[in-house]
Formats: structure tokens, sequence, C-alpha cells
């Protein structure tokens, strides 16, 4: 079976969104994902969810910057790792590397960026990277 045209923008789109890589940590590369500005890695399983049941919300931002999640392990409202795929257009500003799910909104709020539609939904859980206080 022939691969549609949307399903290879969407791998795309998300090839370009989640390919940061962590070189100097042991075991496999994994993609590098903000939320509350605290730096999380993920391993992104092999699923594509229909729109059933509840998600929260992640922003690929671009080539060369890391996503940003809505929610984290600890929130009340994290949903365990389900994702909406929500890219971020840059518009009036440069490309820039957000930390918070709030930033994005307010971004957006003023015409800096723009969030697209739902282009995917998978299952990737959060896990925090360790860091010196």
């Amino acid at each position: 079976m022939k691969p549609s045209r949307m399903t290879v923008v969407v791998g795309i789109l998300l090839l370009i969104g989640f390919a940061s890589v962590v070189a100097a940590q042991q075991g496999p590369p994994a993609n590098m994902i903000y939320a509350h500005d605290r730096l999380y890695t993920g391993v992104n399983t092999p699923t594509d969810l229909p729109a059933q049941g509840l998600f929260n919300v992640i922003y690929p931002l671009g080539s060369g910057l890391d996503a940003v999640s809505e929610a984290a392990p600890g929130d009340r409202d994290y949903r365990g790792g389900r994702w909406e795929v929500h890219p971020v257009t840059f518009l009036t500003i440069a490309p820039r590397q957000f930390t918070n799910a709030e930033d994005i909104v307010a971004a957006a709020g003023r015409g800096e960026i723009r969030i697209g539609p739902v282009v995917k939904r998978f299952e990737c859980p959060l896990i925090p990277i360790n860091s010196k206080p």
C-alpha cells in the first residue's frame, strides 16, 4: 500500500519537530520536550491514536528547536503521554525556543506565531531530565 501525501507530510513534520537528540546521555537518542520551563525526554512509541479519549497538546517548534508540552507528570490534567500535535509557525518573530505552553499561547494571541490544527495523535511518556539545583 502506497502512503498518502498527507501521511508523508505528517511524517516529515514530526521528524522536524522531534529531531533533537541527546548525544551525551546513555541509552538510545530521545526527544527533548519542555513543559513548565523544565526539560524532559521521551521515547516516541510507534502509535497513531484515533481522536477518542483525552489528550494533552504538544507544540513542535521546528528544526533545531525542542517541542513544548502543556502538561507534565504530576499535573492533575496530565494524560500519561497521550498527545495531540499542533505545529507552530513563526510569523512576525524569528524562530526561538519556548519553554512553556503559556508563552506559546500568548505569542499566538499577539499574532507572532500561528498554532496549527491537530496533525497527529500519539503516545510518548515524558521522563524528567536529571539536573543539578
